[in-house]
């Protein structure tokens, strides 16, 4: 897998990725103690507010930019993307009021709304063999499964020496970071050939593009899968730990390890199972995993906080796997289904389309949790993923082909 940062530009993009994501690492434990040190006992509404305020860029602003920059030169879009990223963290340190904070991290979300599709959509031409593809994909995965685990350590550890506002300072060096590797890259310029079209046919053009076509359709439906899963994790690991099973935040963090871990061994066998099994099997597989968990999940606070725990690390470790199962390759299903025309447009659909599952699980996950307990909620997320899962194979039948052959089949 490590032999396709052979790549030079591949390399570089990737480095970027990579300094990108510390410095959103140490965002997300800065933007805590910020809150924390604002409202008190009301950080965690604080931080909330800020994560729908996220999901709402993430969905609303991600189609309407990439309609506006269809013409932009792909590197002025990254660098200034993570330029504007840079400029708001640094400002972070001086906010007093929590307004501040969501009106600053509504800002810093419309910039990742647009960095993240341009930057996805920009991998396919860099690796255009589809191996190595795949392979880069994985590394992708695994950074981001890293980062997850890595980031807090490194935010504990720079905390022992330093004040937590100088965490934004490293947030804002990481994306200067990023710009400067883009910079340094030469990208291929994108073909973008509906400029002459009504705004609104644009913005919408790459849901219509996965609407469109079976195994898009198929995708959007796992999307949801992957939001039940990954709200439950997120939302209430710290429920799980501390309230049933008693234990710390040390449990806190091993059992998101836990997550991570069995998310991180599918990104690295990925490549390998991709082409024993095809996509569709193998993303499938990831389906029927996520709504297992989910019901394992429910019978954990009913158990001996021992045996729970033990049941815990071993649900947590399959719902990572489904979760990477169905994300890592979704790229390979976007480039396939896509010309150069249309695929900036159906990557930013997807970032945009897969975020707004979360603005559904997430309130269950939370609201549900709070109200009606955590076997309850398990048990109604698992239900959810299993719908989702079954329209995700009816969408997409065995006979429709994901390849080239399949955007022809669709009147490309």
């Amino acid at each position: 897998m490590i032999g396709v940062l052979r790549h030079r530009r591949f390399r570089r993009l990737y480095t970027a990725q990579v300094v990108a994501l510390v410095g959103t690492g140490l965002l997300t434990v800065a933007l805590g103690l910020l809150a924390y040190n604002l409202a008190g006992a009301d950080a965690g509404a604080v931080l909330g507010t800020a994560l729908a305020i996220k999901m709402v860029a993430y969905v609303g602003v991600a189609p309407v930019i990439s309609a506006l920059a269809e013409r932009v030169p792909r590197t002025v879009l990254l660098v200034s993307a993570d330029a504007a990223r840079a400029g708001i963290a640094a400002l972070l340190p001086f906010v007093t009021q929590t307004w501040q904070i969501y009106v600053l991290i509504a800002l810093l979300q419309s910039a990742s709304a647009t960095f993240t599709p341009a930057f996805q959509s920009v991998i396919p031409t860099v690796l255009p063999d589809e191996e190595d593809y795949t392979r880069g994909l994985s590394l992708s995965r695994l950074a981001y499964d890293l980062e997850s685990l890595l980031s807090p350590m490194l935010a504990a550890a720079l905390l022992t020496v330093i004040s937590y506002h100088l965490l934004f300072v490293g947030t804002a060096a990481g994306f200067v970071a990023s710009a400067a590797l883009v910079l340094s890259t030469r990208l291929p310029r994108l073909s973008a050939d509906r400029s002459s079209a009504p705004f609104v046919r644009r913005v919408t053009h790459g849901a219509r593009v996965m609407f469109d076509r079976p195994v898009l359709r198929g995708l959007l439906a796992m999307n949801l899968v992957v939001a039940a899963a990954t709200s439950l994790v997120i939302v209430n690991t710290v429920v799980y730990v501390r309230d049933r099973l008693g234990g710390s935040n040390t449990g806190v963090a091993l059992a998101l390890g836990c997550f991570g871990f069995g998310s991180m061994a599918v990104a690295l066998t990925t490549p390998r199972a991709l082409q024993a099994f095809g996509e569709r099997r193998f993303m499938l597989t990831g389906c029927r995993i996520l709504p297992i968990g989910l019901a394992a999940a429910a019978t954990i606070p009913l158990l001996p906080p021992a045996v729970g725990a033990v049941l815990l690390a071993v649900t947590w470790m399959s719902l990572g796997a489904g979760t990477s199962m169905i994300n890592t390759p979704a790229a390979r299903l976007l480039r396939a289904q896509t010309d150069p025309g249309s695929r900036t447009a159906a990557f930013t659909a997807q970032f945009s389309l897969s975020h707004a599952c979360f603005l559904l699980t997430y309130p269950i996950a939370g609201t549900l949790g709070a109200a009606a307990g955590l076997p309850m909620t398990a048990v109604t997320l698992a239900i959810l993923a299993t719908l989702a899962a079954t329209t995700a194979a009816r969408v997409w039948p065995v006979s429709v082909p994901v390849g080239v052959e399949a955007v022809v089949a669709a009147g490309r």
